[in-house]
């Protein structure tokens, strides 16, 4: 994935100047760095960017111009990518399971935030970690409520497993901490209040106060045309609750958006390779590419068609079957979408809000999987 340095006015002018045989990621940096600064100025704590959603380059040099101190890493890529990228910042080690090696990468690169959710788990750290300025952060679990999909299914302790767990990371000498993910895309703002206040009685089952408390990503992103998300209810919540669930004790809250802070800050510009006998739609991108969430999340339904020559499609949608472009049967959006009526061989789909987890998971199977990305003043028009 290569980024072309030249500016371009939006995904319009893409398609008319360059006509581009395959997909495009279209990124607007200021859509990026204002959604960064709506979380800086809103979130009660401290805000870090988890790197998987995205790690393009561009969008954490991004992140970082907008004031974004802190990172939520999985690997030890991840670890030298931020390293290399933004030095100072804080790194919160938080994938709860990894290898001797992968710890020992961490320590190395001066981790000093890890997340744990069992036994066996925390021994490593214990035996490997110095405790030195060292937090571990347990990881608990709720049942999923309100989100597209449960994070608790690989993730996280039983409140009382988290208990046991805060006792031995605070006697173990390390600063105690708790954390959890409410699962991704995260409509139901009371799914926070729940885990807040679970995180409260876990402290004090266990006689431990925890220095601060991670209250995940989970925030969502702009997918659908219905209202957008109201993030600012979301961590006005958060900020009452933690009040009234800890009182004197309430820890420093710290949040690792991923897709409610990059999604809406990309686009992806698809073309139509095919209009089979007027009913199925051929795109030269589908679920092995960046459009490989799709099938667990849903269609993302903010959509703008735009004919070869730059102008947008605005007849009565017709829903039609989508398929992407390989030999396989199952490379299919899910259910139907919802297309202009004079949709046309040529022509362009662009889909909004595709910044978290398109082009981390595009493959190149069949061939297929060339993929553009650019950069734009604005992503409509």
């Amino acid at each position: 994935m290569g980024l072309s340095k030249t500016i371009w006015a939006n995904p319009s002018e893409i398609i008319r100047v360059k006509a581009p045989d395959h997909p495009v990621l279209v990124c607007a940096p200021t859509v990026l760095q204002a959604t960064a600064r709506r979380f800086l100025r809103g979130f009660p704590g401290l805000v870090t960017y988890a790197v998987k959603s995205n790690p393009d380059e561009m969008v954490i040099q991004n992140l970082v111009a907008a004031g974004i101190k802190g990172f939520d890493v999985a690997s030890p890529f991840e670890i030298d990518l931020i390293r290399r990228l933004a030095p100072g910042a804080a790194l919160h080690y938080h994938n709860p399971v990894r290898g001797r090696d992968e710890i020992a990468h961490a320590v190395k690169a001066g981790v000093k935030s890890w997340s744990v959710d069992s036994m066996s788990e925390l021994d490593k750290l214990i035996a490997m970690v110095p405790t030195a300025g060292c937090e571990i952060s347990v990881r608990f679990k709720l049942p999923v409520a309100g989100a597209a999909y449960d994070f608790g299914a690989k993730f996280g302790a039983t409140p009382d497993l988290a208990g046991q767990l805060l006792g031995r990371v605070a006697a173990a000498g390390f600063i105690p901490s708790l954390t959890f993910h409410p699962g991704t895309q995260c409509t139901d703002p009371m799914a926070w209040d729940s885990y807040i206040r679970t995180a409260a009685q876990i402290c004090t089952d266990a006689g431990v106060t925890a220095v601060r408390l991670n209250v995940g990503g989970g925030f969502p992103s702009h997918r659908t045309t219905q209202a957008a998300p109201a993030l600012e209810q979301i961590f006005a919540l958060i900020d009452r609750v933690a009040t009234e669930a800890f009182g004197a004790a309430r820890p420093v809250l710290v949040c690792e958006p991923g897709r409610g802070m990059i999604a809406d800050a990309v686009c992806l510009i698809t073309r139509v390779k095919a209009l089979r006998d007027d009913a199925h739609v051929f795109l030269n991108d589908g679920v092995y590419g960046c459009l490989a969430e799709l099938p667990l999340m849903g269609n993302v339904d903010r959509i703008e068609v735009i004919s070869p020559e730059g102008l947008l499609r605005d007849a009565a949608p017709v829903e039609r079957v989508v398929f992407g472009p390989t030999c396989d049967s199952v490379d299919r959006l899910p259910g139907h979408l919802p297309l202009p009526g004079d949709l046309a061989e040529g022509d362009f789909v662009v889909f909004q809000g595709m910044g978290a987890y398109s082009a981390g998971l595009n493959t190149r199977f069949n061939g297929f999987g060339a993929v553009d990305t650019v950069t734009a003043l604005a992503l409509h028009g």
